[in-house]
């Protein structure tokens, strides 16, 4: 493709540089031919009769007028070889894009294909395959070049969610076992020294972070899993009320404003599970990072199609670079805000997968003023009939 960087298409697509490359090929090819037709033309019509002694001097100006008449007549049929010629290279000069652009056009066909079928596989169905059809060449390569790096994803994707899963589950037993020695330690006879129930409360207590910590990464493992099966209609602002109301009296204690906004009419289609869950550690999050005689704003909103859910809050000036990465797992914005889900740093992330496997995604914002604001965005599904809510 030096020749297409040298005009300067470098930047473009592909199917326009081919176009280029097949016109000049077309316009060169068209003048090449022309050129030898005109060369082959001149030189046969350079022959003339030779003189001969023999004839007479009538004789040899009847033939020198002849051949007069037959070079008059020859350059005449040269000027118009030339003209069609000409002329066929305007035409040509017309034609060759569109030729350029048809012939690039089917030889990109199959690399379009493969990208096409390449971006409706997402990592909830890696499974799919490309399976191009077609004779071995580099086009074949290619896809089963990509149909082998998904299976390898699949591969690897499906080692990370089992050992998530299973990880969770068998670290269930050992804490158990523990809880259970607190229980027997304690429940011995007799006075229990003041610094052996201490520790006992500290131990409780680190075990029960250790509980939600490991519930985070069973129910991350779970959404990122694929496309949740429970599908219903769910109307988004019943899920924050419902969650407004459950966390009443935490936000009672810390004395924070609560203004929200909640229009019902916007529903989403989806697992309620799941998206009660993405509700609720966004909720908690907000109470949970915020300072007595603070403010939260909550807010359901949505267009044609799209349904948003807003919850903002107010505090210190966060660094935006930081913020931009808190919907990671474990990552932390300072020992202030330990990122959801009860202090597993999994709250968000737990809300970015649940937005993901419903098609949406999560927006993290750090207000100039101070404080965070989220947003989630999701497909708006109908208000199902005879719903009021």
């Amino acid at each position: 493709m030096k020749g297409t960087s040298r005009l300067g298409l470098r930047g473009h697509g592909i199917r326009l540089r081919f176009t280029v490359l097949y016109m000049a090929l077309f316009l060169l090819s068209g003048a090449a031919l022309l050129g030898i037709t005109i060369a082959v033309f001149v030189r046969n019509t350079k022959a003339t009769v030779p003189f001969d002694g023999r004839r007479s001097p009538a004789a040899e100006r009847h033939i020198a007028a002849l051949q007069a008449q037959v070079h008059q007549l020859q350059d005449q049929q040269l000027r118009q070889l030339l003209m069609g010629a000409a002329v066929a290279l305007v035409v040509m000069a017309v034609v060759s894009p569109l030729l350029g652009r048809t012939v690039a056009g089917r030889m990109l066909r199959p690399l379009r294909t493969i990208t096409a079928a390449t971006r409706r596989i997402t990592a909830d169905d890696l499974h799919r395959r490309l399976a191009v059809a077609a004779p071995h060449d580099e086009v074949k390569d290619l896809a089963d070049t990509i149909d082998g790096l998904l299976e390898r994803l699949e591969a690897a994707f499906d080692a990370q969610r089992l050992f998530a899963a299973n990880a969770s589950h068998e670290l269930r037993t050992p804490l158990a076992t523990m809880r259970a020695a607190l229980d027997v330690a304690m429940a011995k006879p007799g006075p229990v020294p003041a610094s052996t129930t201490a520790l006992s409360d500290r131990l409780r207590a680190e075990l029960d972070q250790i509980d939600r910590l490991l519930d985070g990464l069973l129910t991350l493992a779970r959404t990122q899993h694929g496309t949740p099966q429970d599908l219903a209609e769910v109307p988004l602002a019943r899920l924050v009320s419902d969650a407004l109301d459950v966390r009443a009296a935490d936000v009672a204690v810390i004395e924070l404003t609560v203004d929200s906004r909640l229009d019902d009419r916007v529903w989403i289609r989806g697992s309620r599970a799941l998206l009660a869950l993405m509700v609720d550690n966004l909720i908690d999050n907000a109470v949970a990072h915020n300072h007595p005689g603070g403010w939260i704003r909550v807010g359901v909103a949505g267009d044609e199609a799209d349904a948003r859910l807003l919850v903002e809050t107010g505090g210190s000036v966060l660094d935006r670079e930081q913020v931009g990465r808190l919907a990671r797992p474990f990552h932390r914005l300072g020992v202030d805000r330990t990122g959801g889900a009860h202090g597993s740093g999994l709250g968000l992330s737990i809300v970015s997968a649940v937005a993901a496997t419903h098609g949406g995604s999560l927006d993290l914002h750090a207000r100039p003023e101070g404080g965070l604001r989220v947003t989630v965005t999701l497909p708006r599904s109908a208000v199902p009939a005879g719903s009021s809510r």
